[in-house]
């Protein structure tokens, strides 16, 4: 569990193939960075933009998760080697939740439409598969490339959900929102009380 709070900002050292198969995944090596992995042990979740992953192997200043192709395939950002991501260790039970409740498990893939200054902040907006729309709400929360954000507006689409977020300049300073454009894809992960709502309105 986690709560969308970047802890750094690094890059993806390596990209290794796990074997020839086409389907097979990948092995990343993760620069730590700013990122204190004293307290890590193998076995650990970590968040790397927003996708829960398991340490397979550490040293002072990296990290390798092994990542399956259908993580690959439901997920950016995570296959590249040299792209910047944003990284959270795992929520422990004595700390301060500060943004909400991240399982770390992305459920869709959204594409921004706009991403520009507005006074001192930014607007960012995006647009969510249709099955993730009904999740999303005034005021609610989502999970953006690992990043907890709140909802300001949604609007229904032919196309999806557009949903708009205001980012403050911290947030956008800290993390790698910062290099995202019209038409960047995003990793999504909806609110998880949400998920619960929905699921208890709908049994029969």
């Amino acid at each position: 569990m986690f709560t969308g709070i970047v802890a750094a900002v690094v890059r993806i050292e390596k990209v290794t193939p796990l074997g020839s198969n086409p389907e097979a995944g990948v092995r990343l090596t993760v620069a730590a960075g700013g990122l204190d992995l004293a307290d890590i042990e193998l076995g650990d979740s970590i968040a790397i933009q927003g996708a829960c992953m398991t340490v397979v192997r550490k040293s002072a200043d990296a990290f390798d998760v092994d990542v399956s192709r259908e993580s690959l395939n439901r997920t950016v950002g995570l296959g590249d080697a040299g792209a910047a991501v944003n990284l959270e260790k795992a929520l422990r039970a004595h700390d301060r939740l500060g943004g909400h409740l991240v399982s770390g498990h992305v459920d869709g893939l959204g594409v921004v439409s706009k991403f520009e200054p507005v006074g001192e902040s930014h607007e960012l907006r995006i647009v969510a598969p249709k099955e993730i729309g009904k999740y999303l709400a005034y005021k609610g929360s989502v999970t953006v490339n690992g990043v907890s954000l709140t909802v300001n507006a949604v609007s229904n689409r032919p196309d999806g959900c557009e949903f708009s977020i205001n980012l403050i300049p911290h947030t956008v300073e800290v993390t790698t929102l910062k290099a995202l454009e019209a038409g960047s894809k995003v990793n999504l992960e909806i609110d998880l009380i949400a998920r619960y709502v929905e699921r208890m309105m709908s049994a029969t």
